[in-house]
């Protein structure tokens, strides 16, 4: 029964924070969104990110890092108390949330394995180019039905060139192109939609059609170093957009295309005038870890006190 109760407890608080947090996000997204649009793309997006999975992660930490502990330490084992009903109705909700997500993510997982199967019927391999300073990705011409240019896979990712729009591309268009993929790769964009269906949320649509653009954005940043390699994608988004509305989204890839038509304009025209795009922005700077190390500064001055009290609120749920 003591171990049952600590369990319930868990999911409980995971479940009352998970959803509040995701509450907030909802509602101040498009205010960090405006914020973000006032830096370069990259750092747009990596925030997007972080304000989604952040009601994940903060919910997760409380409830290992605080909610577990206190119980273990505070709560006696042979504690005879009645539980109320809305304990395990909570607890309940956590575990659909926790089920859900894995599902949702485990079915991604299997389509995007499916359309890979399917693509590899006859494909032949282009090469193998760098995508970062230690790993490959091979370069693949598929003649299945397909989107124009998509990377795709999560572990071993992939780059695929459908046949159809193999002869529009010049070579210099199609080596722009591949870079933009391979910023994808890098960036790990389809690791990150992987995460965003273990997330999955009603009303967070908007905040996740955000980040896809300026997702697209910051890989077109990533790819182009002249005005002549921006012009030379430029092209190769508008020749392949004209293939890609006849293939829908696939889960867990990021296509060159395969985004509405005022996002792949709106690309474009930053493109074309890449001379005044903020040129790709520089490392992050130390002055990012100063909130987490102040955060994790003051959570180990004040843990103790913050178990005691962290125990008399889930006292609450209990009874």
């Amino acid at each position: 029964m003591y171990t049952l109760r600590g369990v319930a407890i868990c999911f409980a608080i995971f479940f009352i924070l998970y959803s509040a947090l995701s509450a907030v996000v909802i509602l101040v997204w498009r205010k960090v969104w405006s914020y973000g649009q006032k830096h370069s793309p990259r750092k747009c997006s990596d925030l997007l990110f972080a304000l989604r999975m952040s009601p994940l992660v903060i919910a997760l930490i409380v409830t290992f890092a605080l909610a577990l502990p206190s119980f273990v330490i505070f709560e006696p084992r042979a504690a005879d108390e009645s539980i109320s009903p809305l304990l395990p109705l909570l607890a309940a909700c956590g575990i659909a949330v926790v089920l859900s997500g894995i599902w949702k993510s485990a079915t991604a997982l299997r389509r995007i394995s499916k359309t890979l199967a399917h693509w590899k019927t006859g494909a032949q391999v282009l090469g193998r180019r760098p995508a970062g300073f230690d790993s490959f990705v091979f370069v693949l011409r598929t003649p299945a039905p397909a989107p124009p240019l998509t990377a795709a896979g999560i572990v071993r990712p992939s780059v695929w060139l459908s046949t159809a729009a193999e002869p529009l591309l010049t070579e210099s268009e199609w080596h722009s192109a591949l870079r933009h993929e391979l910023v994808h790769v890098r960036r790990r964009d389809n690791l990150k939609k992987l995460f965003l269906r273990l997330v999955a949320v009603p009303g967070m649509a908007g905040l996740e059609s955000a980040w896809r653009e300026i997702t697209e954005m910051a890989a077109d940043d990533g790819a182009v170093s002249s005005a002549s390699e921006a012009l030379d994608l430029a092209a190769a988004v508008i020749k392949l957009s004209r293939l890609s509305s006849s293939h829908p989204p696939v889960e867990l890839a990021t296509s060159l295309v395969n985004s509405p038509a005022e996002a792949v304009s709106a690309r474009v025209t930053r493109l074309l005038a890449w001379s005044e795009v903020r040129r790709p922005a520089r490392a992050y700077s130390w002055k990012y870890v100063l909130f987490p190390l102040a955060t994790s500064a003051a959570l180990v001055l004040t843990y103790g006190n913050l178990l005691v009290r962290v125990h008399a609120a889930t006292e609450w749920l209990v009874r």
